[in-house]
């Protein structure tokens, strides 16, 4: 019997957000049968030019429609919601069954119609306390704090035991929009026996516990009390508990809101309708009200606070908005972190706003953000109230994984029950044991540049930033069909490597080249290899180039036959 009680094995797949912040998604698979949970984005890194995002690579489900039972989502950051419009079509089948909360559902449903010929979800809404049943999972839902509404964790019975995904979370005594951690339905959670915890590390390497939003409101009314101009608030548009702060704050201090930005419009539009963000009657308003009102009685809200290139903050710091300009007596408040590889972009943004004269106020001046992740201690209490047997860290970068992990040693985990693993792998879950398999699934990176969903790979990166760090040189050779002769002078096309006009005597010299370069490659008669040709004017101009600037560019020869 107990062998055939060991045959019972779970498998779990992360193919996203393990080693990296963001692009979540996992599987969990009982005997072929798949359940998903989230399907995310990750933005690009500095290395990456051209590419909007990183999403997760579904390689393994190709094949396997009908196995999949069903998505459930935990919450409507795009970290977790926003590869939807890419993959959904992928994996799609009429009813497919999809969960998710209010607020997540709306924001899902309302991005699938800025997206052309997508198939028609059928998203069905759960809440805290909401259980279903998918083949052999059996899903409850309940209420975690974070900084976005409706963000649930997930209580999953499985064959081979009880698995709770916490979801992003934090414990906020003093949320704002929201009800604090249920301690008790956790407790009661964890009394009802829990084979394996998993648990989110974004906050894993930071010490204590994170801030309360109660915390963040008292910083945020000192500014305003103090602010005699506009004030201007820049938060991610999905901080739908900021944007609250922001406007109650305003009614407080008989300020209208003005709401720049798409995205930012659409969450509030959204929230607003779910009764997620409130606001008394003529609190927000249009553009062209601006005019009728006094500096000290406007707040704008809008997104940009990362430095992102067609955000409003940036196009009125760099002068480009159409009727917003910053000037002296504005304070502008940067409500948000800033994401690693952001810096310099942040900093620059804040430097053009302050040589217009605003005041700038940002998180490492006061506490006016605060993350929505666990800390240390938090992360404690978590695996204390739950007790698991089993532990998987998951939500960060590598060292917040092995960060976690070793908190939950100091818990009292033993390490042979605790897996940290990346993206791809296949952990397998048994009642009695966890262990990696030597099997592994594709889980490398799929990007989406403009309407292009992984037709960009490494080849094409490393071409951009070639062309990017020493440009391009372009040359046509206009050459006789019967003679093999070269026609005229070769044209030469510079892009991002040296100013025609003042290189006459490289040009001179590389056009006599190019033109020795054909001219031996077609002088032996008989039929003439042009991409032969072609290949030895890439080469043999490129190393010239290279010995006269120091710089490689990319060569590419045009051949014309005439």
């Amino acid at each position: 019997m107990s062998k055939l009680k060991d045959k019972k094995s779970l498998r779990i797949i992360p193919l996203g957000g393990l080693g990296e912040v963001g692009r979540n998604m996992m599987l969990l698979e009982y005997k072929g049968r798949i359940l998903i949970l989230d399907m995310g984005f990750r933005l690009p890194e500095e290395s990456m030019p051209g590419i909007d995002y990183i999403i997760p690579n579904i390689s393994y489900l190709k094949d396997k429609k009908e196995n999949i039972l069903g998505i459930v989502f935990t919450h409507g950051h795009y970290d977790h919601i926003g590869a939807v419009p890419y993959l959904i079509e992928k994996i799609w089948r009429p009813n497919l069954p999809i969960f998710a909360s209010p607020l997540t559902r709306g924001i899902i449903l309302k991005r699938q119609k800025d997206f052309p010929n997508q198939p028609p979800l059928r998203v069905e809404k759960v809440r805290d306390g909401s259980k279903i049943q998918l083949g052999p999972f059996k899903v409850e839902f309940f209420r975690m704090n974070h900084n976005i509404p409706d963000n649930l964790g997930l209580f999953i019975k499985t064959p081979v035991g009880n698995l709770l995904h916490t979801s992003d979370f934090k414990f906020d005594k003093n949320p704002v929009n929201e009800p604090p951690t249920n301690f008790k339905k956790l407790k009661d959670l964890g009394k009802r026996g829990v084979l394996l915890l998993i648990s989110d590390s974004t906050g894993a390497e930071q010490e204590g516990h994170s801030l309360s939003e109660k915390e963040i409101f008292k910083n945020l009314d000192k500014i305003f009390s103090k602010a005699k101009g506009r004030i201007f608030v820049s938060t991610f548009a999905s901080l739908i508990n900021r944007i609250q702060q922001v406007i109650t704050l305003s009614e407080r201090y008989k300020r209208k809101v003005l709401i720049e930005g798409l995205s930012m419009k659409t969450n509030v539009e959204i929230a607003r309708n779910l009764k997620y963000i409130r606001a008394k009657r003529g609190t927000l308003i249009k553009k062209k009200q601006l005019k009728n009102l006094a500096d000290c009685r406007i707040t704008v809200l809008c997104t940009g606070a990362q430095g992102e290139p067609e955000a409003t903050l940036v196009k009125i710091a760099n002068r480009e908005h159409k009727i917003l300009r910053f000037k002296k007596g504005d304070t502008v408040i940067l409500s948000s972190s800033v994401i690693p590889g952001n810096e310099r972009t942040v900093q620059i943004v804040k430097d053009n706003i302050l040589r217009q004269g605003a005041k700038v106020f940002h998180y490492q001046m006061m506490d006016i953000h605060a993350s929505g992740h666990a800390r240390q201690e938090e992360l404690k209490k978590m695996i204390d109230i739950i007790k698991p047997r089993f532990f998987l860290p998951i939500h960060g970068q590598y060292s917040m994984l092995v960060a976690h992990a070793d908190l939950a040693k100091e818990m009292g985990i033993p390490e042979e029950n605790i897996i940290v693993c990346e993206n791809g792998q296949i952990i397998n879950l048994t009642k009695k044991r966890i262990s990696l398999l030597k099997e592994e699934v594709p889980a490398h990176y799929v990007m989406v540049d403009g309407l292009g969903i992984g037709d960009v790979g490494e080849i094409v990166l490393r071409d951009r930033k070639q062309l990017a760090k020493d440009g391009m040189f372009v040359i046509v050779v206009v050459v006789d069909r019967q003679s093999g002769r070269v026609r005229g002078s070769p044209d030469i096309i510079s892009r991002g490597f040296i100013y025609l006009r003042e290189s006459k005597k490289l040009l001179k010299e590389t056009r006599k080249r190019i033109i020795n370069i054909v001219h031996k490659a077609t002088g032996s008669g008989g039929a003439v290899n042009w991409t032969y040709v072609k290949g030895e004017i890439k080469d043999k101009i490129g190393e010239f180039l290279y010995q006269k600037t120091q710089r490689r560019p990319m060569v590419l020869p045009v051949l014309i036959e005439v």
